[in-house]
């Protein structure tokens, strides 16, 4: 289903590596091995976020922070239990099922976009049976550890990836606060 994503000129831009089983367990072994040993080695090649975020983004990422650690009892100090969290990602949550994804670097700004759309089909059309998935931007920073490993060629940047599987707990509320719609929207010509 993710497949049909609309893209411009339906070039459609993406590239996923599926993983699972025995290579799955391989590339998290690698990847928890790296963030262990090394992860000052390891940075992605693109930059996620603005050198210096202005408001309101930075206010939301400090709240993202607290909330989340929060949730898990992990206080804001404890570097070693937020370094285990940060390695959860590199099993993929403990999910069957993870995908590495990735774009041609030779592509425009525009391409990422039809990438966008393409990954959020993959999410919806694992929950449209059932699945929890979880895009990670932090598989981007082992690039060259996952090129080496799944023979991603060199005109591919590595973007993310995405962890599928089913629920371990029960769904639950999402701590999470969304912006108002009047925050991020304009709405023009809808006075008569």
């Amino acid at each position: 289903m993710a497949r049909f994503a609309p893209s411009g000129a339906n070039i459609q831009p993406w590239h996923v590596y599926v993983l699972t089983g025995a290579t799955k367990d391989s590339v998290s072994a690698a990847l928890v091995e790296a963030h262990e040993m090394s992860p000052e080695e390891h940075v992605s090649e693109y930059k996620y976020y603005a050198s210096d975020l202005p408001e309101p983004y930075l206010k939301r990422r400090h709240e993202f922070g607290r909330l989340f650690h929060d949730s898990l009892e992990i206080a804001r100090a404890d570097s070693e239990a937020r370094s285990r969290q940060t390695a959860k990602n590199h099993t993929f949550f403990g999910a069957p099922v993870g995908f590495i994804v990735t774009i041609d670097r030779r592509l425009e700004v525009g391409s990422s976009l039809d990438l966008g759309r393409f990954v959020r089909n993959v999410m919806l059309a694992a929950a449209g049976r059932g699945l929890q998935s979880c895009p990670q931007e932090t598989f981007s920073k082992y690039h060259r550890i996952l090129r080496n490993m799944l023979a991603i060629p060199a005109e591919q940047i590595v973007v993310c990836g995405i962890s599928i599987g089913k629920a371990n707990v029960e769904s639950q509320e999402r701590p999470m606060p969304r912006a108002d719609v009047d925050e991020f929207a304009t709405f023009l010509g809808f006075e008569s």
